[in-house]
């Protein structure tokens, strides 16, 4: 099945696919839903500037994230309860993602084992982790990711409480009602109102995976995370989620990455929708983007299938927008061909 062309389109078709209960959960921000707008606007206030007289035959879309090679640089961020959207759920997505030659990272918010999604490829995953309050509660999902071969632990850092939806969770029993009528068991999640740095680097210290942080928006904080055990961050706002109004990761980037400084491999995610907001991405700094919504929707509408002409499409997008602009490499994108509109 072919994708509707357009980000919108695409999100339209997979409405009629859903109930109104389980678009809602996956298409709701907090509060006015300002940052949901924002974070895909915010892209193109990057204007793209062309190189000429390039030789762009030969045009290398992969990447490395922590070491591991990607076929584009581009992984899937972690959404819960993907098997709102299609029964293929999270198996089907970490099998798009094996076939593609990129990344899922699974969230905890799944009825699923890590362990189960963990066995579905022999390709690499990550695992998502909300902290507790009860540090053993926190070291036995890290041990449990570790042992089951996630090759990251990726850490949200920007819930210590949920931010009030009036959409999507604003119904909470109905929400139970959907996951029941998926024979979804919804696992038992507390947030960590403590997580600080000395608890972050405590985390970091019970395993031997790289942490990556999710969630960091001011450039103190990318400073700090090298400090406190981390090897990379994510720029995001929970794709407006959380803290409403708050600044797009489109326009926190560039500074993330000057704090960072090369220390830590920085990602962003929030309102990526097309190869040229990639584009956008690496030539702002960033390794590689993670997207969300876009693969729920691919998901509703065809399950694996859809996630992986998802993945396709990004990769034929990105290597085209990277030919336009007179990019070869994608590690190694020109950052003079983003200026900021004015």
């Amino acid at each position: 099945m072919v994708l509707p062309t357009t980000a919108e389109a695409m999100e339209a078709a997979a409405r009629e696919r859903m109930s109104a209960v389980a678009y809602a959960f996956y298409a709701s921000g907090s509060f006015a839903e300002v940052s949901v707008v924002e974070n895909v606007t915010a892209w193109s206030r990057w204007h793209v500037r062309p190189r000429m007289g390039m030789d762009v035959r030969t045009i290398d879309i992969s990447t490395t994230i922590l070491g591991t090679r990607i076929e584009l640089p581009v992984f899937l961020a972690p959404c819960g309860f993907n098997k709102l959207a299609h029964d293929d759920g999270e198996f089907g997505v970490a099998r798009a993602c094996a076939a593609e030659g990129t990344v899922q990272v699974l969230s905890s918010a799944t009825a699923l084992l890590p362990e189960e999604v963990a066995k579905v490829t022999d390709a690499p995953k990550w695992f998502q982790l909300y902290a507790d309050n009860d540090s053993g509660v926190t070291d036995e999902r890290v041990a449990r990711a570790e042992a089951a071969g996630f090759q990251a632990v990726v850490i949200t850092v920007d819930t210590p409480a949920l931010g009030i939806r009036y959409q999507g969770l604003a119904d909470f029993e109905a929400f139970l009602q959907e996951l029941q009528g998926k024979e979804i068991v919804a696992p038992i999640l507390t947030f960590c109102e403590r997580l600080d740095w000395a608890e972050l680097e405590r985390i970091a210290s019970t395993t031997k995976l790289p942490v990556v942080l999710k969630g960091v928006l001011h450039p103190d904080d990318a400073r700090l995370a090298p400090e406190h055990g981390a090897s990379a961050v994510i720029v995001s706002n929970h794709g407006g989620r959380q803290m409403d109004g708050s600044i797009p990761p489109a326009l926190a980037l560039p500074d993330v990455v000057e704090a960072a400084d090369g220390r830590i491999e920085v990602y962003v995610d929030g309102g990526v929708r097309t190869g040229v907001d990639v584009l956008r991405a690496l030539a702002l700094g960033a390794r590689a983007v993670l997207v969300g919504r876009p693969y729920l929707w691919a998901l509703a509408i065809d399950g694996e299938a859809g996630v992986r002409e998802l993945l396709v499409r990004f990769k034929g997008e990105f290597r085209n927008a990277m030919a336009l602009a007179g990019q070869t490499d994608a590690g190694s994108v020109d950052p003079s061909i983003v200026v900021r509109a004015t």
